[in-house]
């Protein structure tokens, strides 16, 4: 049985080894994520199709029949933020509106539609000619998109109207410019699996290309620009030319169903002319192979637009050639010398004689020409990127493969990235910074993409133990002493069990005292001892399990750091805390044989200010020894209180001891300086979850001592209020638990009297508000983004958390006050 469990617990390490956090990866490499301002093409792809300046028709207030024109002044997600026209400056009559349920329209939809255009009220002494000032301020404006207006598409990211089975337009860019019919199979935040139309059973041939791809483009591009559509030559023998032509009859009268509207494509890249003439030489990298820079040859000139490409191969017997279609702003190509002047390496040609390779010799050998410096684009270095930063990019060999990429060097506007975790290792790869197969970090996480995790995994698995979570089920000790044994057995460390360096059971003792930094109820979740095993594997598995029962697992590990003064006795060991969304590491003594582990439990217990028989050794029956029970939180943080001479001995059980406590001076302890580091940032704001139960003075940098006057408090009042704090600690303890009906209850009861109307608060009163709740950390979110009443009032959970980068706890206690604006609107001002 104990076999089956150890199996299943080894089994459950190895899955939980599986999953990669961003987080946890950057912290431990040390490394830093590329700016997310790097990636232009993402940026374009979470836009949601309305900008600023964009103008729409919008029905009156005051008059649901009419309608007036109205420009966008910022969006948030589905939200808009409109002025009519005619207020010019003036932002007091600013109104937010949905696009999901407000009556808005694209310019031009009165007159088609018959319905009447009126000047609001409020600026009508301003507008005495209506149909001059239309004249006037429709003139060259951007009306906003009827498209996510009205119809299906309504309140939808643009992004998500390239749904599969949407039909594209794709240029052959290996042998020639004729396009064909692709189909889309999967739409990953805008990387678009596209397949030949055709070959619907067969994904052999299916690529994966970002939908701004200057060579993707709508159907019905080829016929306007004066290409054919051919099916390429890769796949034209696959299907007889009768059968072909069926197939784009079919497309064409499937056409209205399929299409993507042309808004969409407004952010391509722009090609622009080139200036490059056929028998030219250059330095490029193939993007099939982007590993290597090599010498290459424009072969063909299509038109001012386009040009061909052959990577220069001088072998006589050669079969095949790699060719690739350019255009000026191709990505890959350099001018002749620029890897030398680069301190790169260039490969010469197959077949080139000799090892060292000279443009100059080469090019009289050709009878070429070098193409000229002005053929060329200016490279930029303003891109954000910097050597050992970390980002996702698809495997150029394998393109369904997004993994983790290092930049391994910078030259220019181009990046070396080393790919980690790819089913088969490949060079490092030579991509563009403007390159659409690179992502910032989180981007696969974020749009639901498997990211391939790093190969070896940066925890030790021999070394690794198995933390046992407070909530879940107590392992019983002859569990956790199989668990320890097996590790023993596998450890690459040969250790004699029961010798010098066996580590004894050591038991949690619950019902001791536990000090304002653990939490009792968590203590007592715990299993009922560790052990026997290895001194190290097990101290450091049950100073594990006490920094994840603790209030503010930060907090502990910070007083159980190694002193950089304190002299070393024992064993290095790197633990960690997870606090509030954020990592915490630092190292831990621990001693490495048996007759100092009492010891060392107890004088840990003394510096978590709890009774120094809560863990150890020594199993409490009982009564504990220290008589603990009698001791309040305010009377063992006075004896146990960080002092520079801390002694080792019994609680205060006699006079003497309080009186030495008395004579002390109430001061305020000095913050003590650590060596506490990767501390992991957020860019959300975040609200303080502390529980509702926890001791204020256990977890903040700066504490007071209790004042000196409680100490002369009865025992009996002491546990009465022990008491009364434990009951609060029975539905806090763990943040994971529902609250009480009870609580609940409160909560519901809780009624706001509001003594305006949220309607018509500004946005200096949505923050006045906010700032008088517990998430007055978020009110400067609101003035940033200027939402005043009523946009507040359209608020709501996925709104908030989308547009403010809230996590789900912060955005729930955000809505609920807004709830009860809602509510109190209702019923104080809705009639």
């Amino acid at each position: 049985m104990n076999g089956e469990q150890q199996h299943d617990a080894d089994a459950g390490s190895s899955v939980e080894e599986m999953e990669f956090s961003w987080d946890e990866y950057l912290e431990d490499t040390g490394a830093i994520a590329a700016p997310h301002g790097s990636f232009k093409h993402v940026d374009t792809s979470l836009q949601n199709g309305f900008a600023p300046g964009m103008k729409l028709e919008v029905a009156v207030k005051s008059d649901q029949n009419t309608y007036w024109v109205a420009t966008i002044i910022t969006t948030c997600g589905q939200l808009l933020l409109l002025r009519y026209d005619g207020y010019g400056e003036d932002r007091k009559a600013d109104f937010w509106c949905d696009i999901m349920t407000a009556d808005l329209h694209p310019i031009g939809w009165c007159e088609q539609n018959k319905k009447i255009l009126k000047v609001p009220e409020g600026i009508k002494d301003k507008i005495p000619d209506q149909e001059e000032f239309l004249q006037r301020v429709l003139k060259g404006a951007c009306s906003a998109p009827a498209n996510l207006l009205e119809g299906l598409h309504r309140g939808k990211n643009p992004l998500d109207l390239i749904a599969p089975g949407s039909r594209l337009e794709l240029q052959n860019v290996r042998d020639s410019l004729e396009a064909w019919i692709v189909n889309v199979v999967e739409n990953v935040g805008g990387r678009l699996k596209l397949r030949y139309e055709g070959l619907e059973d067969s994904d052999k041939f299916d690529q994966w290309l970002f939908y701004l791809d200057p060579f993707l483009h709508q159907v019905g591009w080829a016929a306007q620009h004066g290409y054919s559509l051919q099916p390429p030559l890769a796949i034209r023998s696959l299907k007889s030319e009768a059968d072909w032509q069926e197939i784009l009859k079919k497309v064409k009268e499937e056409e209205e169903e399929s299409s993507i509207p042309t808004d969409l494509f407004k952010d391509k890249p722009v090609i622009g002319v080139h200036s490059f003439s056929e028998g030219m030489k250059l330095e490029a990298v193939d993007p099939m192979a982007p590993f290597v820079i090599s010498p290459a040859t424009v072969l063909k000139v299509y038109n001012e637009k386009y040009f061909m490409i052959e990577i220069d191969d001088l072998r006589p017997d050669r079969t095949t050639s790699q060719s690739y279609i350019c255009h000026v702003n191709s990505a890959g190509i350099f001018p002749v010398q620029w890897s030398l002047k680069n301190g790169l390496h260039l490969i010469p040609p197959p077949g080139y004689p000799g090892q060292d390779f000279d443009w100059a010799d080469y090019l009289k050998q050709c009878g070429a020409e070098a193409a000229p410096q002005s053929c060329f684009p200016s490279l930029t270095s303003d891109h954000g990127f910097k050597e050992n930063m970390k980002l996702e990019a698809v495997n150029p060999v394998d393109p369904e493969e997004v993994c983790i990429a290092t930049v391994t060097k910078l030259k220019d506007s181009y990046l070396w990235l080393q790919l980690e975790g790819s089913k088969k290792p490949v060079p490092d790869c030579i991509v563009s910074v403007e390159s659409m197969n690179i992502f910032p970090v989180g981007w696969c996480e974020t749009n639901g993409y498997q990211l391939r995790p790093p190969r070896k995994a940066i925890v030790n698995k021999q070394k690794k133990i198995a933390v046992v979570q407070p909530e879940k089920q107590i392992l019983s000790s002859r569990t956790v002493h199989d668990g320890l044994k097996n590790q023993e057995m596998n450890s690459s460390d040969s250790v004699v069990i029961n010798g010098k360096y066996c580590c004894p059971k050591i038991y949690f003792n619950h019902r001791c005292f536990s000090g304002p930094y653990l939490n009792k109820g968590r203590i007592a979740e715990l299993p009922q001892s560790v052990g026997p095993g290895n001194c190290v594997l097990v101290l450091k598995e049950v100073l594990t399990l006490l920094i994840n029962a603790a209030y503010k697992p930060s907090r502990v590990l910070r007083e159980l750091q190694l002193d950089e003064k304190a002299a070393w006795h024992g064993h290095g060991e790197t633990l960690k805390a997870k606090y509030k969304g954020k990592s915490y590491r630092a190292t831990v003594e621990v001693v490495r044989t048996a007759d100092r582990v009492a010891d060392f439990c107890r004088k840990t217990c003394i510096k978590l200010e709890c009774c120094p028989n809560l863990f150890g050794p020594q199993m409490v029956l009982d009564k504990c020894s220290e008589n603990c029970s009698v001791l309040t939180k305010t009377k063992y943080t006075h004896y146990y209180g960080k002092r520079k001479n801390k002694r080792i001995g019994r609680p205060p059980g006699g006079h003497s001891n309080l009186e030495v406590a008395m004579k002390k001076p109430n001061k305020r302890r000095k913050r003590r300086k650590h060596f506490f580091v990767h501390k992991k940032k957020r860019s959300s704001a975040s609200v303080d979850n502390t529980p509702a139960g926890s001791p204020q003075g256990s977890g903040g940098e700066e504490e007071d001592d209790q004042d000196e006057s409680e100490l002369s408090h009865s025992l009996a009042q002491d546990r009465d209020k022990r008491k009364r704090k434990l009951r609060t600690f029975s539905f806090s303890d763990d943040e994971n638990k529902p609250p009480l009906p009870k609580d609940i209850k409160v909560e519901v009861a809780e009624k706001l009297q509001l003594d305006s109307n949220p309607l018509e608060w500004s946005v200096a009163d949505v923050v006045r508000f906010l700032k008088s709740t517990d998430c007055a950390p978020l009110a400067r979110i609101f003035l940033d983004q200027e939402i005043d009443g009523q946009a507040l009032l359209l608020l709501t959970l996925p709104t908030v958390q989308e547009c403010m980068d809230l996590k789900l706890g912060p955005a729930i206690k955000l809505c609920h006050h807004i709830e009860r604006v809602k509510l109190a609107f209702y019923q104080q001002f809705a009639n």
